[in-house]
């Protein structure tokens, strides 16, 4: 069980494929078509919607992608940098999170944050 797929508006597909190709490759995500990638059981996929506005309104705050590695964050922070793409903070470990917890959080071309984060420890417990 787990989220099947995440469709994800964008206002310029043109632009903002080749930012997704980069990202996705260097995090462990696999193309499965022109628009869409996928990791374990989870599809994200990218409809261009011309004309988008981002606005403010209830909704996710930021996606975060897990890697296997620090050196992973640090790949995806040099290749952000090389993109000129907005990085809001890091890399940087976030011990309050959990130990280990390393992260780079950024922007892409639509403005929206995403965030890839090395989480070695990060533990989940049920809630009953």
């Amino acid at each position: 069980m787990g989220i099947h797929h995440l469709e994800f508006w964008v206002s310029d597909l043109t632009r903002s494929r080749p930012f997704y190709d980069g990202l996705f490759r260097r995090t462990g995500w696999k193309q499965l078509g022109e628009r869409s990638y996928f990791c374990n059981e989870t599809e994200i996929y990218f409809m261009e919607k011309s004309g988008l506005v981002k606005q403010n309104h209830p909704g996710p705050r930021h996606i975060c992608l897990s890697v296997s590695s620090r050196e992973k964050v640090d790949a995806v922070h040099r290749w952000l940098n090389e993109q000129k793409a907005e990085i809001i903070r890091g890399p940087v470990e976030m011990p309050g999170y959990s130990p280990g917890y390393y992260t780079v959080d950024f922007r892409d071309p639509d403005g929206y944050i995403w965030e890839v984060a090395y989480t070695p420890n990060m533990k989940w417990e049920e809630q009953e």
